[in-house]
């Protein structure tokens, strides 16, 4: 006889307290988490969070964090008597620094994902600085969107058949593809490193990438 057999024949209170075990064993996780890349610096996760499943996190979290939502959607994060409610869109990105218990909910209709950044240690040291910066010498197409100690995050898009300016990437970067575009997909996370070169957009469509340079 199995569990569901054993619930169904018990009297009604009990079966509806086994009943409660098994749709509790049957719950989705708050969050899945889906490695991208794992280097010396980050370690870079997908979570998939389920709507209105509360996600405990009893002993925060002791590393600092770069994070770029996939999806829209509204979020509520608790430490101790304070809440916060989160709203985002694709694409938007937040500095989480370390921190102590806290628990955060998917209060979406739908499940969210967040690209997580998650750094492994201090800074090497100060950045270091190009005459070719592309956020200079191309600010049409790269755009700085959050600029710490810790990473630097460029926003870059082209439009259809538009070619940028010749730059230089001196830090390594994690690059993720916000559509599909030539040389990637949608979704897609890459890890680059120093580069000198022009970038041009070849297909017929807008191309929108997020690089976070790691310092």
């Amino acid at each position: 006889m199995n569990r569901l057999t054993r619930c169904a024949s018990l009297s009604v209170p009990f079966a509806l307290l086994c009943a409660a075990g098994l749709d509790a064993q049957n719950a989705p996780a708050p969050a899945s988490i889906t490695t991208k890349l794992d280097t010396p610096q980050a370690r870079v996760i997908v979570a998939t969070l389920q709507p209105h499943t509360p996600a405990v996190a009893k002993n925060g979290h002791a590393t600092n964090r770069l994070l770029v939502y996939l999806d829209d959607g509204v979020m509520t994060r608790k430490e101790g008597e304070h809440s916060t409610r989160i709203e985002f869109r694709r694409g938007d990105v937040r500095w989480r620094p370390a921190s102590g218990a806290y628990i955060s909910e998917n209060v979406s209709d739908h499940p969210v994902r967040i690209l997580e950044v998650d750094l492994k240690g201090p800074p090497a040291g100060p950045a270091p600085a190009s005459a070719l910066d592309p956020a200079k010498v191309d600010a049409k197409h790269y755009k700085v969107e959050l600029d710490n100690e810790y990473v630097r995050v460029l926003r870059i898009h082209y439009e259809a058949h538009e070619k940028g300016q010749t730059h230089e990437h001196i830090l390594n970067r994690v690059v993720l593809y916000l559509n599909d575009q030539t040389g990637g997909k949608a979704d897609e996370v890459r890890l680059a490193g120093a580069a000198t070169h022009a970038e041009e957009n070849t297909s017929g469509q807008s191309a929108d990438r997020i690089a976070v340079e790691l310092k």
